[in-house]
């Protein structure tokens, strides 16, 4: 007694976690739920690394940017409702056009910070100048 949606099986069909539409207020709570618990828990433990000397020192920043990646995923699925699904073609679209506008914003931002000194006039020609 399966129901065809679209062409395929109703259970088949990918759904996040409290998006199901006709699931019960008890288990749309328990996603969000679910949602903000692992959110929690991956704070917690960006600011226990932060913190603690028990992680060897240079691996903190790594630990760290992982632990944000994930948190970004925990949001995606439990509180954007993201999935990959045929109906959500144009979240993942905006999603990734977001994501291109703020590695074009931050990889320019780095480029011109890196090359400032190239542009500047030496020191030494400046110092001259304000004689």
């Amino acid at each position: 007694m399966s129901e065809q949606v679209h062409g395929r099986q109703a259970h088949e069909i990918d759904v996040a976690p409290g998006e199901e539409e006709h699931g019960s207020l008890g288990s749309r709570v328990l996603g969000y739920s679910l949602g903000l618990a692992l959110a929690i828990l991956l704070t917690a433990t960006s600011f226990f690394i932060a913190g603690t000397d028990l992680v060897w020192q240079p691996s903190i920043p790594v630990a760290i940017v992982v632990l944000a990646i994930a948190q970004m995923g925990v949001h995606i699925v439990f509180f954007l409702h993201i999935t990959t699904g045929p109906d959500n073609t144009n979240n993942v679209l905006a999603l990734a056009f977001g994501l291109l506008i703020v590695f074009l914003v931050v990889g320019g931002s780095i480029w011109i910070m890196d090359h400032l000194n190239h542009n500047m006039m030496p020191m030494d020609q400046l110092m001259q100048m304000q004689r």
